[in-house]
């Protein structure tokens, strides 16, 4: 794998449960949103409402799951929602999903599908390896506020994932900096679906499958490798 990623032993300590699947993708294509990918996130939202027959999605059991851990670590999962959960309550809303780009509205449609938090990742903007750890504080994560980059600081025993200039993803998936987010320009991709107990693993290789045969029909061509669970 072209990036190696590490989850340290205190956050295994934290979530026994959790599995990630990564997938490496090469010679994509991305663009603006296109009707074949408002199509799928419009699918997704259907199949999502199939799955939660009524109840909130934070009712589910791997919603459920995800908050005791936010909580765990000391986030409010009511007000800062992991990335499925987040994604679940826009696609429910009159409002519903939002229209990024090509690559961003296909994961965002297998998040929604299978209620898994999926994140992408530029491959070529990632400095070095990526670890999940929980942060001492003093860690650098550049966003953008008021229209201007500013650098925010997690919070000790924060979990966030990393790369060797800094945090790339804060309270776990909650909020993805710019720097190292999927564009229009994007070409090389690391997509990374993660779950925690009750969900089976097979549910998330059976998304991380879904996922590379959707990069494959938007991307002929592209060279696409779906690593096991870990």
């Amino acid at each position: 794998m072209t990036t190696t990623l590490t989850v340290s032993d205190a956050v295994r300590a934290l979530a026994p449960g959790f599995t990630h699947v990564a997938i490496e993708a090469h010679d994509l294509v991305n663009g603006p949103s296109t009707e074949g990918t408002s199509a799928l996130l419009d699918d997704a939202a259907r199949r999502l409402a199939a799955r939660l027959e009524g109840r909130a999605s934070h009712e589910d059991p791997h919603m459920a799951a995800w908050r005791e851990v936010y909580t765990a670590f000391g986030a409010k999962p009511s007000r800062t929602r992991n990335s499925a959960e987040a994604l679940a309550k826009r696609a429910l809303s009159d409002s519903g999903l939002p229209r990024i780009n090509v690559l961003v509205d296909i994961y965002n449609a297998i998040s929604v599908a299978h209620l898994i938090p999926v994140g992408g990742e530029d491959l070529d903007l990632i400095q070095g390896a990526m670890h999940l750890v929980r942060a001492s504080g003093e860690e650098d994560f550049v966003t953008v506020a008021g229209g201007e980059a500013t650098v925010e600081h997690p919070e000790a025993g924060e979990v966030v994932w990393c790369d060797g200039s800094g945090v790339t993803c804060r309270r776990w998936n909650w909020r993805q900096g710019p720097r190292t987010r999927l564009t229009e320009a994007s070409t090389s991709a690391l997509f990374l679906l993660e779950s925690l107990a009750p969900m089976p693993v097979a549910d998330v290789e059976n998304a991380g499958a879904e996922l590379a045969e959707l990069l494959e029909k938007f991307s002929p061509g592209a060279r696409i490798t779906v690593h096991a669970p870990a």
